[in-house]
């Protein structure tokens, strides 16, 4: 995952639109550490918990933004699944917890609130054509060979990920179930457009404060190239064959399998890179017109998105 978009681009952006981070009158320098509140009441403590969804900038925002949230006690995606145990051997008055959830959101979303039900969901959608598109050249770079309209079929939903996987209001109704309480509902392309204004929304709903000078918004990712991508497509069905890869359950086995998938999609992906264009193969990874259908068929679903977004969230 990453930021799909320029650095020269985020720096023209214009001043944010709240209150000016980049010269508090209050606020730590950006030399010193967040500083967090120890909880010495019986008052359970504030829970901030950004779900997703991927391909949404939440690898970004996981190692530029979240860490530097002053005030609030930011616990790493890696360690998610230790997260209720973190908080209950810890003390401080407010938590923030980010992962990034797809198909499974609703499952993580169960187990999570069994612990904490009334933790504040934050969740960011991305247009429904992008962010497919998105998720398949996920797909095609961990060695996936299936063309576009068998990875997701808009007419017929015979594709590998359905409609129901990309329907995201289901989402907003699946937080309020289990949480009882409206999230915060951001758009990837407020970031793009403005992430001042886009991270001032996250600190404010938490709370917390943050410094500009500590923020970078440098990418953290780079993206694989058109050509490489097709290269990989063109190579995936004989070198990993058509059934979709499964991972034992076993946390090292799971890690050493899955390293060593990723290590041998690498061997394709760098070399693709410097391959001449008459290797390469012509078809289009994600063809125009099945992305214009993708976002006609899903406009409604947009809508109400924008709708609730403003109708819900604080300010």
């Amino acid at each position: 995952m990453y930021f799909s978009i320029s650095v020269q681009e985020l720096t023209r952006i214009n001043e944010p639109t709240n209150q000016r981070m980049d010269q508090p009158t209050n606020q730590p320098s950006s030399s010193s550490l967040s500083r967090v509140k120890i909880n010495q009441s019986t008052t359970p403590p504030e829970i901030y918990f950004h779900v997703g969804l991927g391909k949404v900038a939440s690898t970004y925002l996981q190692h530029r933004f979240f860490p530097r949230l002053q005030g609030i006690h930011y616990i790493k995606s890696t360690r998610y699944r230790r997260s209720p145990q973190i908080i209950g051997d810890t003390h401080y008055e407010k938590y923030f917890i980010s992962r990034e959830f797809d198909q499974q959101l609703e499952d993580e979303v169960k187990w999570f609130s069994s612990f904490h039900p009334h933790a504040r969901p934050i969740i960011i959608f991305r247009r429904h054509d992008g962010w497919i598109a998105s998720q398949y050249r996920r797909y095609i770079k961990n060695g996936g060979y299936l063309p576009f309209g068998e990875f997701f079929d808009v007419e017929n939903d015979s594709g590998l990920w359905k409609i129901k996987h990309a329907t995201f209001y289901t989402n907003l109704e699946i937080l309020e179930r289990y949480f009882g309480s409206k999230p915060l509902v951001l758009f990837h392309d407020e970031l793009k457009e403005n992430p001042w204004a886009f991270f001032d929304k996250i600190a404010n709903f938490c709370g917390a404060t943050y410094n500009r000078e500590d923020i970078s918004l440098a990418p953290v990712h780079r993206s694989y190239s058109e050509k490489q991508l097709r290269i990989m497509r063109s190579l995936a069905r004989n070198v990993f064959g058509e059934k979709q890869p499964e991972f034992s359950e076993q946390p090292v086995l799971h890690w050493l399998q899955r390293r060593g998938r990723l290590l041998a999609c690498y061997a394709i992906l760098y070399p693709a890179r410097l391959a001449p264009s008459f290797v390469v193969p012509e078809e289009e990874l994600t063809p125009k017109e099945e992305l214009r259908k993708i976002r006609e068929f899903f406009e409604e679903d947009w809508q109400r998105l924008k709708k609730y977004a403003e109708e819900n969230n604080p300010g």
